[in-house]
C-alpha cells in the first residue's frame, strides 16, 4: 500500500513528539539560569568569579560534548545518544537541586551543558536520517521552535517563582531565617520544575526506533526496513532503502580509495560549517542575552524593556511557526536568502539610530578626572555645571568606562536621577589603581528613539526566527554526507559555540569602548556575506533526498575535476 496506516502516522507524531522535547530541553538549558541567579547568590556562598562560570559552565559542557557527540553517535547509534542525553540532562537537575556548594553545583551545570550538547547534534542528525524529504524540513524545524519555546518556558518559569518568592519575602517583614527559605525554594525549584520534560524525553526515547540509515551502515538491513516502514509508507520505504542500499554499496567499495579530502566531502562541510559560524555572526545570542540593556541605553524605561524582552522572545516562537509552515513550502534557500537580507536591514537601521544618538557625546574625561578623591575613588555630581550645558534641554547621561585591578567596568548616571552623582568608591585591594579610560557625555534618547530601535529589533528576530532560525540545523543535517554527517555536526556546532561565546564576551568591552553602533554595523556586515554565501553557494535541498544531496556534491566535484 502507498498510504500511511494509522500506526504509521502515529508513530510520525510520537517521534515528532520526543524529538521536540529534545530541543525544548536544549532551550531550558539556554535560559533556566537567568532568573535563579537573582536568589543563588544569597543562599550559596559564591564570588563573582564562581557565579560567570556557572553562567558559562553550561556552553562549555556543550563544546565538549558537540566535539564527540558525532563520534558516539556513529558507534552506539543515534537512539543510543538520545538516551544519554536525557539521562544526563536529569542527573544534572538532581545534582543541582540537591547542591550546597559551588563544586556540585559546577559538576551539574557541566553535566547539563553537555546533555545540551549531545541533544544539539544528535537529535537534528536523528531527524534528518528517519523522516522523508517530504517532511524532512517541517520534522528538523520544529526542533528549533521547540528551542525558543524552551526559553521562553526558562523565562516564564523564573517569572513564577521570582513573583513567588518576592511575596514571601514581603511577608516575612524582615525576618532572615523565612527570606532566606524563599530564596532557596526559589531557585531550586525553577530548576526542579524542568525535570518533568527531561523524564519524558528520556522514558520516550527507549520507544523510537534506531535511524535507518544507521542500521544500514552497520549492516542491519531487516531492522533498518522494520524502522523505515513505521515511520513512511510501504512503497516510500522500499525506494529509500534502494537508495541507501545503493549508496551504502558505492561507499563500502571505494573505501581504501575513497578519501575524506575529496570534494564530495569538503564541499558540503566547508559549507555547513560556513553557514553554522555566521549564524552566530547574526549576533543572535547576544542580542537576546543584552536585549534589556540594549532597549535601555535605547530609552527605554526599565519597566518598557523588560516587556519588550518578553515580546521579542514571543515573537521568536511565533516567527519560528511561520519559518515551520512554509520551509517545505518555500524552500531552504528561500527563507534563508529572506531572513538574512531581512536582518542586513534590521540591523544597519538600528546602527544608524545608535550612530544618531552617540555620536552627540562628548569627551569629558578630563573632568571625571579631575573628580578623583583623596582616598582613590570618584565622586563627581552630574549637572550643568560640572560636565557643560544639555543639548536641546535634553536629560544628558555620562558614561565611564574604568578598569580597578582586573577586568573594565562601566558606570552611567543620568542628569535626571533622584542623585545624578558618579560614584566608585576606592577598591579594597592595595595596589588596584583606579584608571578612567573613557568618560563620554550626551543626551538620553527619547522613548521614542528606543520603540524605533525596539521596532528594528522585532524586525531582526521576525527575520531570524522565520529564516536561519528555522533552516541551520536543517541545512546542516542535509549538507553533510552519510560517510561523515554525525562528526561532522559536531565540529560545526563546535564552531557556533565557540562564536557564540566570542561575540557574547566582546560585546560588552565594544561597546563600552566605540559604542553600540559598532556592534550593529559589525553584525549587518556579517549578516551580508551570510547572505551572499546564501544566494551563491548554497544548493536547493528541498525535496531531496539525503542520497540525492550527496549525489548532486558528488556530481558537482565529477564536474570540476572533468
Amino acid at each position: 500500500m502507498s498510504a500511511k496506516s494509522p500506526n504509521t502516522a502515529l508513530y510520525g507524531k510520537f517521534l515528532l513528539f520526543i524529538a521536540g522535547l529534545g530541543g525544548l530541553l536544549y532551550g531550558i538549558d539556554v535560559g533556566i539560569i537567568a532568573a535563579a541567579l537573582l536568589y543563588l547568590n544569597k543562599t550559596i556562598n559564591l564570588s563573582i568569579e564562581q557565579t560567570s562560570i556557572l553562567v558559562a559552565a553550561v556552553l562549555g559542557g556543550g563544546m565538549a560534548s558537540s566535539l564527540v557527540a558525532g563520534l558516539f553517535a556513529d558507534w552506539l547509534g543515534r537512539k543510543t545518544m538520545m538516551i544519554v542525553s536525557g539521562l544526563m540532562f536529569v542527573a544534572s537537575v538532581g545534582l543541582i537541586v540537591i547542591s550546597q556548594g559551588f563544586v556540585p553545583l559546577l559538576i551539574g551545570r557541566l553535566l547539563q551543558g553537555m546533555s545540551g550538547g549531545v541533544i544539539a547534534v544528535v537529535v537534528p542528525l536523528y531527524l534528518a536520517e528517519c523522516l522523508s524529504a517530504k517532511h524532512r524540513g517541517r520534522g528538523t524545524a520544529i526542533f528549533q521552535f521547540m528551542l525558543t519555546f524552551g526559553i521562553v518556558i526558562a523565562a516564564v518559569t523564573g517569572y513564577f517563582y521570582t513573583r513567588q518568592a518576592e511575596t514571601a519575602i514581603a511577608a516575612a517583614a524582615g525576618n532572615a531565617d523565612l527570606i532566606r527559605a524563599a530564596q532557596n525554594h526559589a531557585w531550586r525549584g525553577m530548576f526542579l520544575s524542568v525535570i518533568y520534560p527531561g523524564l519524558i524525553f528520556f522514558l520516550g526515547s527507549f520507544f523510537l526506533s534506531e535511524s535507518p540509515r544507521w542500521l544500514v551502515r552497520k549492516g542491519k538491513i531487516d531492522a533498518a526496513m522494520a524502522a523505515l516502514r513505521r515511520a513512511t509508507s510501504e512503497s516510500e520505504a522500499e525506494i529509500e532503502m534502494h537508495e541507501m542500499q545503493s549508496l551504502t554499496a558505492e561507499n563500502k567499495s571505494r573505501a581504501a580509495s575513497d578519501s575524506l579530502l575529496r570534494r564530495k566531502y569538503v564541499i558540503p562541510f566547508i559549507l555547513a560549517c560556513i553557514v553554522l559560524s555566521l549564524n552566530q555572526t547574526t549576533g543572535i545570542n547576544s542580542v537576546l542575552g543584552y536585549l534589556v540593556i540594549i532597549l535601555k541605553q535605547a530609552g527605554m524605561t526599565a519597566s518598557h524593556a523588560t516587556q519588550g524582552d518578553v515580546a521579542v522572545k514571543v515573537l521568536n516562537c511565533v516567527m519560528t511557526i511561520v519559518g515551520v509552515a512554509l520551509v517545505d513550502k518555500r524552500g531552504r534557500k528561500f527563507l534563508l536568502n529572506l531572513g538574512t537580507g531581512g536582518i542586513v536591514v534590521a540591523f544597519l537601521l538600528a546602527g544608524l539610530l545608535f550612530y544618531r544618538i552617540e555620536s552627540q557625546r562628548r569627551d569629558v574625561l578630563a573632568q571625571v578626572q579631575s573628580a578623583t578623591t583623596t582616598a582613590g575613588g570618584i565622586k563627581l555630581l552630574v549637572n550643568e555645571s560640572t560636565l557643560g550645558p544639555a543639548t536641546n534641554n535634553h536629560p544628558m547621561a555620562l558614561t565611564v568606562l574604568y578598569s580597578q585591578g582586573s577586568g573594565d567596568r562601566v558606570a552611567t548616571v543620568l542628569s535626571n536621577d533622584p542623585e545624578p552623582v558618579l560614584t566608585i568608591s576606592p577598591s579594597d585591594k592595595p595596589g588596584d589603581k583606579l584608571e578612567i579610560k573613557r568618560a563620554l557625555y550626551g543626551p538620553v534618547p527619547t522613548e521614542t528613539t528606543g520603540w524605533l530601535i525596539t521596532a528594528c529589533l522585532a524586525l531582526f528576530i521576525s527575520c531570524y526566527a522565520a529564516g536561519p532560525g528555522v533552516v541551520v540545523w536543517l541545512m546542516l543535517s542535509e549538507l553533510m554526507p552519510t560517510r561523515i554527517r554525525a562528526f561532522g555536526m559536531g565540529i560545526a556546532l563546535l564552531l557556533n559555540q565557540g562564536i557564540s561565546t566570542l561575540i557574547a564576551g566582546v560585546f560588552l568591552p565594544v561597546v563600552g569602548n566605540h559604542g553600540y553602533f559598532a556592534m550593529f554595523f559589525f553584525w549587518a556586515g556579517c549578516t551580508l556575506l551570510y547572505c551572499l554565501t546564501s544566494v551563491f553557494l548554497i544548493p536547493e535541498t528541498k525535496g531531496r533526498s539525503l542520497e540525492e544531496i550527496e549525489m548532486h556534491f558528488d556530481k558537482t566535484a565529477h564536474t570540476a575535476s572533468a
